[in-house]
């Protein structure tokens, strides 16, 4: 019977930041204490289109038309529904925490990395959204 005392224990086993399968995409960003992250978007809206619709990307930012005017948070308000929405979840864990009066915007999700990163492969894969150039 051999003893296991001084016997080195095998390392654990770490996840790797994004398996091949997954594509990494530079518009998300996680933020805030262990146990109260929030996903950051960041997004580039051109207001004042006719519909509401993912148009590609922006400087590393997702680029999302609005069909909203630009005047008073209007489209503020159509871009947190619009999220709210396509992620599924409540307008309350959609907040806009940058860019009130620009066309570049942070939105916080309350949704975990992991579904945010769902929805953006989801829409590559029905060919709204294009993958980002990893340059």
């Amino acid at each position: 019977m051999s003893s296991r005392r001084g016997a080195k224990r095998p390392a654990p086993s770490t996840p790797t930041a994004a398996s091949p399968s997954t594509l990494a995409w530079p518009c998300l960003k996680v933020q805030g204490k262990p146990g109260r992250e929030q996903v950051v978007l960041d997004v580039s809206v051109s207001p004042n289109a006719k519909k509401t619709q993912v148009h590609g990307w922006h400087d590393g930012a997702l680029r999302v038309r609005l069909a909203a005017l630009p005047a008073d948070g209007a489209a503020n308000e159509a871009l947190r529904r619009w999220l709210a929405d396509e992620l599924q979840i409540t307008l309350a864990e959609v907040t806009l925490i940058r860019g009130a009066t620009s066309r570049r915007k942070q939105v916080a999700l309350d949704i975990s990395l992991a579904c945010a990163q769902a929805w953006l492969e989801r829409l590559n894969r029905v060919g709204l959204l294009n993958a980002p150039d990893m340059a």
